[in-house]
């Protein structure tokens, strides 16, 4: 069925301790915001704006490039006036049917779609909601007053569906002087009927610190780890000193190479690149572009770094392995790690830099260049 989806994330998160607004916080290595996104673009939303508040139309707007209709406009002092400043961006029939997110719910997917349009077949409007499970108490002060009967009692979550002019009608008669607390609550005022579907835990909402962490436990099931291998070598040459892993060493020779021809580096590059199909260092720095001629290679691995994390992906760990006679590895291994550290942008227990030798065997035996092997672990979505 065709429909359109107004994603609102103007809140101010007061609740949610100190950080971005949520819609902004990160969840399995990209923002919250995109994962509601990305959910009604596979289902095939025709459309889908997005309610922001003030300062924020620019990233919602480059989060949503790959979409083909979408809109981005400023959220009010109201989550309602946030859901109808939405609804004012909405093209289409009146019959269209819109689907009402909260941004802070994060883990929706196509199923939960799927059964709100059906049961908007027969129903003014459809809610996804899961029963009471817990004894409910009403208190004050601090002391229970009341143990209230659960039965008939339901959670209520989001996305919410319901033809444009049906919510956009009733929003339109709802008391000027008071605040719904869901898109429900104001067409079942104005006399519609909203049907339950099934709701889902994984649609909770974050709006404690604690729940983040729950999220991102939730979120590790749509995420696989990749391995790249990387391996790069080059002939040694008259010199000074060389590079390598991104620290100069002083020695009585340099790395021959079009850049500054640190193979620590190119190594991990290419581990990176393979580990996400993104090709080797070769097609993303031609050794015939005269622009990378001496050119330090922290850039390239950065490089890699950028696209690994554009792709909404993480580094997991890497390990570097240095096959050379000379210069010795041990007295520089430590600022080594640092630097690839910092470029990589992990902490320092998570990068190892080792160094062997071929006991006089092939070509780094002879002491004819320097061999450099990496492996990468990265996390990605699946």
């Amino acid at each position: 069925m065709d429909f359109s989806a107004v994603i609102v994330a103007a809140g101010s998160s007061t609740r949610a301790g100190p950080g971005a607004p949520k819609p902004w916080r990160s969840l399995g290595g990209r923002p919250i915001l995109s994962w509601s996104i990305d959910a009604f673009a596979a289902a095939g939303a025709r459309q889908i704006v997005v309610v922001v508040a003030d300062g924020w139309i620019d990233e919602a707007a480059e989060l949503l490039e790959a979409v083909d209709n979408w809109a981005v406009v400023q959220g009010g002092a109201t989550r309602a006036e946030s859901v109808q400043a939405g609804l004012k961006a909405v093209t289409g029939p009146a019959d269209t049917p819109v689907l009402i997110h909260d941004a802070a719910r994060p883990l929706l997917n196509g199923a939960h779609i799927e059964a709100l349009l059906a049961a908007l077949a027969d129903a003014d409007g459809a809610v996804p909601a899961l029963p009471m499970a817990d004894t409910l108490k009403r208190g004050t002060g601090g002391v229970v007053s009341e143990t209230v009967p659960r039965e008939g009692l339901w959670r209520a979550q989001t996305p919410q569906a319901f033809r444009l002019s049906t919510l956009t009608d009733a929003y339109g008669a709802w008391p000027a002087d008071a605040e719904p607390t869901d898109d429900a609550a104001v067409v079942e005022r104005a006399g519609g009927k909203v049907a339950i579907t099934p709701g889902d835990p994984r649609l909770m909402k974050l709006t404690y610190p604690e729940d983040f962490a729950m999220a991102e436990q939730l979120a590790g099931g749509a995420r696989i780890t990749r391995i790249g291998q990387g391996v790069d070598a080059h002939r040694w040459g008259p010199g000074e000193a060389v590079w390598l892993c991104g620290v100069k060493i002083e020695h009585d020779q340099t790395l021959i190479g079009h850049s500054d021809a640190d193979a620590g580096l190119h190594a991990l590059t290419d581990a990176i690149l393979g580990a996400i199909g993104e090709g080797d260092i070769g097609e993303h720095f031609p050794p015939s572009d005269p622009q990378w001629k001496g050119a330090a290679s922290d850039r390239f691995l950065l490089h890699a770094v950028e696209i690994l994390t554009n792709k909404g992906g993480r580094i997991i760990n890497a390990d570097v392995t240095l096959v050379c006679e000379r210069p010795k590895i041990r007295p520089h291994r430590d600022a080594m790690r640092e630097r690839l550290a910092q470029l990589l942008g992990v902490p320092l227990d998570r990068v190892s830099v080792k160094a062997t030798t071929t006991e006089g065997m092939g070509f780094t035996g002879r002491q004819e260049g320097l061999l450099a092997q990496a492996i990468v672990a990265v996390e990605t979505h699946a």
